[in-house]
């Protein structure tokens, strides 16, 4: 599985971005191309600890949530047209370019931390290692780059 701590992947994640353009538009789903790009941002934040969610959870949604870990970081891509969390959906976006310069210098930021052993808890999923978040974060910026024909 790719992860985003190997440097031919993330070498490749950001190849892919640099072959988007301000008029590629979504195979799926309704976002644009500068609300994707600041959509991918905000997982990344959350993993790097420059984003803390102030997130409520119930006891049977976390149980439930519990089952679908796994799903964040196996080999199996996401099903297209998967919903988002309030907190990552977007609704103003700066500039394409400004939007993909911040989501590669954000990638960049986590991939230097693939020795980080003390990470911050995912407001959703709780804790993750450093391989799980590696292969998250890859498997999510994918899941968008392919959305976008990339």
């Amino acid at each position: 599985m790719n992860s985003l701590f190997n440097t031919e992947s993330q070498q490749t994640v950001i190849t892919r971005l640099n072959n988007l353009s301000e008029t590629s538009q979504p195979t799926w789903g309704k976002m644009t191309i500068t609300q994707m790009l600041s959509h991918c941002q905000k997982p990344l934040e959350v993993a790097n600890g420059n984003l803390k969610l102030d997130t409520k959870i119930g006891f049977a949604k976390k149980l439930v949530l519990k089952l679908f870990k796994p799903l964040m970081y196996n080999d199996k891509p996401w099903k297209r047209n998967l919903g988002t969390v309030k907190e990552f959906k977007i609704a103003d976006t700066e500039e394409f370019n400004i939007e993909k310069s911040k989501l590669i210098a954000v990638i960049n930021e986590f991939s230097k931390k693939k020795d980080t052993t003390n990470w911050p808890e995912h407001p959703f999923f709780g804790t993750f290692s450093t391989d799980q978040w590696g292969k998250m974060q890859y498997k999510h910026l994918d899941h968008h780059l392919t959305q976008f024909g990339v």
